[in-house]
Formats: C-alpha cells, structure tokens, sequence
C-alpha cells in the first residue's frame, strides 16, 4: 500500500505516478495512496505525487524474499481466534535494533482507529479480536542503510475465526429425506444436495451424490456431478450446493435409491432419497365437465345475488311499463339551486318559425338568444322545464308546492303523488342530493320502480359535475345510491349552444299521451302566447 500523507491535521488522498527513467516501458504504473496491490520487481522505482498540490517524491524499492536475511514466510499471513486476546508480529523485526513501528489498517494508523489495541516494542496487541479485524495490516519502521534512513514497509494478512477446529459434522437442508422426488421417465432430472459447513482452517468440503442399486447400502455407484458451489451464509458457516444430473430417467433409477453424503473433518452426514414417477392428473370428462358447469353456474348464481338490484332496476325502467291511468303525467323534484356566475343551466323559450314538422318547430323553438333581449329573458332549467312540458308538450305536471294541499304527512303525500304520476323526473345537483326532502322523493320513485306496476324514472344531471365526484352530506342511503348507476338518465351541460339533442332524448323518454286530440288544442292555444311566455 502507497502511503498517504497529513498536513496540518489533514490526510491528502494522494496519487502517485512513477516518473519514466528511460526504462523502454510504454505506461508506467499509478497507485492510489490506501489501494492495495501486490508487489512486484517491476514496481520498483521513483514516484511523484499528482494530487499533493506540491512536487512531492517517493523512491520505492521491492526486494525480493530470499533477499530478507531473516525472512520467515509463514510470518505474513496469521489467523486470529475471536473473541480471546492476540497480537501481531511485524515481520523482519529482528533484523534490527529499532522497534519503533507504526501499524496500519488501510490509509489509518491503528492509534487514529476506534479500535482498542496497542502497540508495544514492535507488536501489535489486540484486547479482544473481532470478525471485523479480518484485513491487511502494515507495519513500517525506520532502518539505515549505507547511512541512508529507510522506511521499511511489511504487510501481514490477518484473518479473525470463530474457532480453529470444527465441533460438529456438516448439516444436510436439502433434502431431508421424508418423502421421494417425483420425476417423468425419459426425461432429465437433477439431484441437487444442499450442506451447511462450520468453519475450518483448511477448508475443504466434500459433498458426493451415490445411487444404490435394490436398496443395497453397500453396492454404490457414484454420480456424476457438477462443481461444487460454495457460499459464506454465516461467520461461522459456509453453504455447499452440489448437483447430479440424471439425463434421462429409467425405470431402474425407480427401483434404486439415491444418497448424498457429506464430510468434513469431524465426520460425515447423510440423507437417502427415492424417486417416483409424476401422475399427470387427468380429469375424465364424465367428472370434469358436470365440475365445471358447476362452478360457472355458481358463479352466476354470486353474480346475480350481488347486482340482482341493479338488475331488477334496468329492466322495469326500460321494459316493464304497463298501462297508468293516473292523475299525473310527471311528478317533477328539483331544487332551486343558487344561480352560478357562468349562468349555469339557462336558456328562453321564444317564438320560431321555419320547420316542417311541430316536432322540429318545438325543439328548434328551445335555443338560446343571442340577442340582448335573450340575454334577459334566461331561465334556469328548474323554472323552464315546467312550462315544456306543461305548455309546449301538454303534459299534466305534478308540483308538491303547486298541486300537493299542504297541512299533511310529506312523506304520505310524496308516496301518493308518486303512485297517482305515470313518470317520475328528477334534476338532480349537489344541492339536490344533499337536500333529505329531495332524497326522499328519489328513494321513493325507486322503490316505487321495483313494484309491480311501477312508473317511469328519469334522472336529469344538471349540474357540472358528475355522479362519482359530488359527496352529498349526509351520505346517500344504499338503495339510492346504487339505482344512480343504472337507472336512465340526461346530461344538462351548462353554456351549450345547441340543446337541440338534449330535447329531443328526453322527448323520446317521456310517456305517450292519453288524449292527442287534447294535447292538440292545448299546443294551438299555446302557440299564441309563446313569445309571452319567453318574455314573461
């Protein structure tokens, strides 16, 4: 390791290039001050250092180990026992006077670590080794050489272990034998055998696949293998995976046994497996067709019990109408909503002529004005819808503050203005759906609909926003709350120019008339006073 060097209590992470002396090399070589690398001869030589903000040299020299007059190689390297005491010896420190040395773990002093230890007359003394002490260490005194002074670096390879010697034999995981591996003759299979080792100096494992023939424990036969695949699970243990592959499955690996043994130096362990042939599961179509129209009929049968409600509502709203002689042709609820800046759901009613049809003069008659007298004359749906059914359409209106005699029981006189309409219409809003009174009356036309001879039911959004986003309070009850996802419904988008469509669906969902002849005479006697009605 090229050292680091401090200035003023600070360490410079230097990097040091060797300076080029004519050597014929193309590239010399650059270390990092702290990175470890193997010396070489080759290394030998002058460096200078490029990041020290200074013209900074080093003159490094790699002797060689026979060189070393007491050079001892089982010196560099030593194992520590954790958790007992120990100590390190820098290696050649006999070859001088001088025990004056200074250890290294990486770039640091170990007297600038958090590490309790010490250093005494050239050794390295450790209280109490941890698996952390594992690493290179480097120990450097000062030496003189033809009266030049030297520091002379040696490295010692330490390796903290739980223990020297095993206590226990290695532990087979997989596989543990219960039950037999289930294979398809013909086939490839693979034997794969899974060993945990505790640690050992020398560590060595020895896993082996055996196949017996009729269960004979002493006529073996071993399997070829792939290598062994070793891994560190633990401090203390090692995991060793060894697979044997069988190419093609016969009917005498069926008959034989199969046995992993592992080894280490305290003894051996073993398990011992069967192989079986896989049955496909097959299902005769005599059982496997009746199952399955089974479990799809019980599927609709779930099905049904949770929308059997949201069912029951779409088909009375849209098929089951009979015959209604009621006193009312609709039962229209709204609530007056606060006027928006936008003019929100607004439009007048004025005179036009040009159409062929009472059809298309009614509906073309229904537009906004562009003129300034049309800007006054804007209505709000709540107070023009009334007059296009009542006037223009001549339909008898029911209106609970118009044709309900007040003094008795709302919740009595909305089931009986209900019963005694032939549709139910509802403009509904955030302030509709937050009004209790209002809910009632839809709840009402609700379970009106899923009697026998229910009424129409029609749902006219008239505000912006949609029926997912408003959160009246307090919360819908359930029943209405899953009738506004299916029953019809009519979208009013505020500051359209053309409601010609919006007309013209709810024509088409509005009951037919009991009296043409009558609706006749009511629509000529109303084409008098239509620019009244506009400019009422």
């Amino acid at each position: 390791m090229m050292p680091c060097l401090k200035r003023v209590n600070k360490q410079i992470e230097a990097v040091w290039s060797r300076i080029q002396e004519g050597r014929g090399e193309n590239e010399d070589p650059s270390f990092d001050c702290g990175g470890e690398f193997l010396a070489e001869e080759k290394h030998s030589g002058k460096y200078s250092c490029l990041t020290c903000g200074s013209q900074l040299f080093l003159h490094l020299q790699v002797m060689k180990k026979n060189s070393l007059g007491c050079f001892h190689p089982e010196e560099s390297s030593v194992s520590l026992l954790v958790g007992a005491g120990s100590k390190i010896q820098c290696p050649g420190l006999n070859c001088s006077d001088n025990t004056d040395v200074i250890w290294y773990k990486g770039n640091k002093a170990m007297s600038e670590q958090p590490r309790a230890s010490c250093e005494k007359n050239g050794v390295l003394h450790f209280c109490k080794v941890s698996q952390f002490d594992t690493g290179v260490y480097f120990c450097d005194r000062q030496v003189v050489e033809q009266g030049v002074k030297l520091i002379f670096r040696r490295a010692v390879n330490v390796t903290a272990v739980p223990h020297f010697t095993p206590s226990y034999s290695p532990r087979i995981m997989y596989p543990d034998g219960s039950k037999a591996e289930e294979v398809e003759p013909g086939r490839s299979h693979t034997l794969t055998c899974k060993v945990h080792f505790p640690f050992e100096m020398r560590f060595s494992p020895e896993v082996q696949w055996y196949m017996h023939y009729g269960g004979n424990m002493e006529n073996m036969t071993l399997l070829r293998m792939e290598t062994e695949q070793k891994e560190k699970v633990t401090f203390q243990e090692y995991k060793v995976t060894r697979r044997a592959i069988i190419k093609g499955v016969t009917q005498q690996h069926l008959n034989n046994t199969f046995t992993c043994i592992a080894t280490n130096s305290v003894g051996n362990s073993s398990v011992t497996i069967k192989l079986q042939k896989k049955i496909k599961a097959k299902w005769p179509s005599v059982v496997g067709y009746p199952i399955a129209s089974l479990l799809l009929v019980a599927g609709l049968v779930i099905i049904l019990h949770l929308k059997w409600l949201e069912l029951q509502l779409i088909y009375r709203s849209h098929f089951q109408h009979g015959k209604h002689d009621g006193e009312f042709d609709v039962f229209l609820s709204f609530v007056w909503s606060a006027p928006s800046a936008e003019g929100e759901g607004l439009l007048t009613l004025s005179s036009h002529s040009g159409p062929d049809t009472d059809e298309e003069a009614c509906l073309s008659s229904i537009d906004p004005l562009n003129s300034e007298e049309g800007k006054v004359t804007q209505r709000p749906l709540e107070e023009l819808l009334p007059q296009v059914l009542e006037d223009r359409w001549g339909y008898r209106l029911c209106l609970l503050e118009r044709d309900v005699l007040p003094g008795g029981a709302y919740t009595n006189d909305v089931v009986l203005a209900i019963q005694k309409s032939r549709m139910l219409i509802c403009l509904l809003s955030a302030d509709y759906l937050s009004d209790s009174n209002a809910v009632f009356v839809l709840e009402s036309g609700v379970q009106a609909l899923l009697q026998k001879s229910p009424p129409k039911l029609l749902l006219i959004w008239t505000s912006k926003a949609s029926a997912s986003l408003i959160q009246p309070d307090p919360p819908l009850p359930a029943l209405v709350q899953r009738a506004l996802k299916v029953l019809p419904s009519l979208d009013w988008t505020s500051g359209k120019p053309d409601t010609r469509n919006f007309w013209r669906s709810l024509k088409k969902a509005m009951p037919d008339h009991r009296n043409e002849d009558a609706l006749d005479q009511r629509l000529d006697r109303s084409s008098h006073d239509v620019q009244n009605i506009s400019l009422h």
